[in-house]
């Protein structure tokens, strides 16, 4: 009965200490979304692992250089008015993750060409690094095809 008493109040101490070294994910993301709205590409790249990865559809970059160019240099004068909407999203001492829908508003190639939108699905994790600062480690979003703006 002593045993029973004791993992009942050891459970109780374990469920009521939370953890302070977790990190607020929807601040992660603002700074992340601010960015991209701002066209700010280095603060963007800034804000990536040095092992990042990015996924979308059957493109895959990996390393915070090849991410940098190849997704954020590349697609950031293409798009604006980033909104996502959260579904999902979790956090402990060294991840958070962030999941659900977003939207984008498509720039025309030419001035004659429509505008247009996107949208789908994204998830973006975050670890913490050896700095203790949190980083963009894996960005992966799901697109459905682009459509032209009423």
């Amino acid at each position: 009965m002593n045993f029973f008493r004791i993992l009942i109040v050891a459970a109780l101490f374990a469920s009521c200490s939370k953890t302070t070294d977790t990190v607020n994910i929807q601040d992660l993301n603002r700074q992340f979304i601010d960015a991209w709205n701002n066209k700010d590409a280095a603060k963007i790249t800034n804000l990536l692992a040095d092992d990042a990865e990015f996924l979308q559809g059957n493109t895959h970059f990996k390393g915070k250089s090849e991410v940098a160019e190849k997704w954020v240099r590349e697609t950031l004068p293409t798009l604006s008015d980033l909104k996502t909407n959260v579904v999902s999203s979790g956090t402990d001492t060294q991840t958070a993750y962030e999941a659900g829908t977003f939207s984008v508003d498509v720039m025309p190639v030419n001035p004659s060409d429509p505008h247009a939108f996107g949208e789908g699905n994204y998830i973006l994790l975050w670890k913490k690094v050896a700095d203790n600062s949190w980083k963009l480690s894996y960005a992966q979003l799901e697109d459905l095809p682009v459509q032209v703006k009423n």
